[in-house]
């Protein structure tokens, strides 16, 4: 028997053990997911409590803020993260992943609101949402990346969709957690304690996880790649000179004195220098992949935003939906939307990634103004979630397969950390600002343009998705 023969007989899981690696894998996506977006879930009620009072818009910006820079730490995460899973194993980064989650829920969870502490209460809260931007970073690139590695060619688009189904799940969970305090607890206890369970059972399920992760099964990819990833001295260097940089022109930015204007530009600046310097040897090796990645990541990520944690917030403020009513329509929409990924994902094993793409960024573009504007108009629950799930539809083209279609573009030495970054970072500039945005148009009265700029972005996903070759018949995971 020849060496490549050999290998691939010994790459085959029965399905038992292939579906103990997924649903092991999972797991811990779930659980990270779900703290992540419980922020978002429980923002409306524990804005006023980090921040001075005043107008809820005005709130909902100074949390949406926080939520942008947790955003940021993302492509740290995935840099640090991804080279970690590439040379040390999936399993040990997704157990460091978890561990850095259960802290920054555990810290949200206790830290004293701003009439206690004053400002160190906004602060501790940005700290804490950047040790789960570091950990959101690191979990997508090794969980996406083990889980195609053990899905098998044949189903590997309907095995790698549970990672956006654990994703949704987690949200899901979040919002079920959300609904049930809404329906046992006062607004005013939800304002004044409330909010900080939904932390504590994050913090209490990333140990359970933790201890999961532990036991898992390293992928066969990972075990036969011959190359390791290492760390260029001279990459780590710039990225610490403009990482340094960046921070102090943020804190003088955040002055009143007449450095502040300088500082929060030479900021924004440092910050695009700091992370050009992480991705280019990435895409000097891999440009058409990176920059593929960047281009369908940005049109993707800021749709689902739109659709999930944005949307909530849409319901209330736009539509004129009460809370407990935009709380419920969500958690339907995602039931939804979670439902159509292994659907979605099985189709593309029989029809191709490509065709699904161009279906996802083509028909989501055609449809975000006149949905987002029924939605704004809606008088019911049923017309709202109609609307919602109609978008979703388009938009389960792209999630099902998301994780796949990335991980099938580059070499097993390189996997975790090409399909980490360039999405993490496509994530900072569109998936992360998406509620500023938003807000930020509404603040203005200018609402409806908002709309466009989503149409525009996934066109940007549409024409990436004409270029890109069909993953599924060029797939560089050999391992089955």
């Amino acid at each position: 028997m020849t060496a490549s023969a050999d290998a691939a007989s010994g790459a085959r899981l029965s399905p038992v053990a292939r579906a103990k690696a997924i649903l092991g894998g999972s797991a811990g996506n779930l659980v990270e997911w779900y703290d992540w977006f419980a922020y978002a879930a429980f923002t409306l009620y524990f804005a006023p409590a980090f921040f001075p009072k005043g107008d809820q818009t005005v709130q909902l910006l100074q949390a949406a803020a926080v939520f942008f820079l947790g955003f940021v730490a993302r492509p740290v995460g995935a840099w640090l993260m991804g080279m970690y899973a590439d040379h040390a194993g999936r399993r040990a980064a997704l157990s460091a992943s978890v561990a850095l989650m259960c802290g920054g829920a555990l810290i949200i969870a206790v830290t004293p609101g701003f009439n206690a502490i004053g400002l160190w209460a906004p602060a501790i809260l940005l700290f804490a949402r950047v040790l789960q931007g570091l950990s959101v970073g690191g979990e997508y690139g090794a969980s996406a990346t083990y889980m195609s590695e053990m899905a098998g060619k044949n189903r590997r688009g309907f095995w790698s969709s549970f990672h956006y189904v654990t994703l949704i799940a987690g949200q899901l969970i979040a919002l079920g957690v959300l609904i049930v305090l809404q329906r046992t607890l006062g607004e005013a206890e939800l304002k004044a304690w409330g909010w900080r369970i939904p932390f504590i059972i994050g913090a209490i399920l990333a140990v359970v996880v933790f201890w999961i992760r532990r036991g898992l099964e390293e992928s066969i990819a990972f075990k036969r790649s011959a190359q390791r990833e290492s760390l260029s001295r001279g990459q780590v260097a710039s990225a610490a000179v403009f990482l340094a940089l960046t921070v102090i022109a943020g804190v003088l930015g955040v002055t009143t004195g007449p450095l502040a204007k300088p500082g929060q530009y030479l900021g924004a600046l440092f910050l695009l220098a700091f992370f050009v310097s992480l991705i280019v040897p990435l895409v000097r090796r891999h440009p058409r992949e990176s920059l593929l990645i960047m281009g369908l990541t940005a049109g993707g990520s800021l749709t689902f935003y739109v659709y999930t944690t944005y949307m909530q917030k849409f319901l209330v403020n736009t539509a004129g939906f009460s809370k407990g009513q935009a709380s419920e329509i969500s958690a339907l929409s995602m039931i939804g939307f979670m439902l159509a990924q292994p659907l979605a994902g099985w189709l593309s094993d029989r029809l191709g990634r490509k065709p699904m793409l161009i279906l996802a960024f083509g028909g989501g573009a055609l449809t975000i103004w006149p949905i987002m504007t029924g939605i704004s108009h809606a008088t019911s629950v049923s017309s709202a979630l109609a609307l919602i799930l109609a978008g979703m539809a388009f938009q389960s083209c792209y999630t099902s397969i998301s994780a796949v279609v990335k991980a099938e573009m580059f070499p097993a030495e390189i996997r975790a950390l090409g399909v980490a970054l360039p999405y993490a970072l496509a994530n900072v500039l569109f998936g992360g600002t998406a509620e500023m945005v938003a807000l930020a148009f509404k603040h203005e009265e200018m609402e409806s343009a908002f709309y466009l700029y989503v149409a525009a972005v996934m066109t940007v996903g549409l024409v990436c998705s004409v270029l890109l070759k069909d993953t599924m018949r060029n797939s560089l995971i050999h391992e089955d």
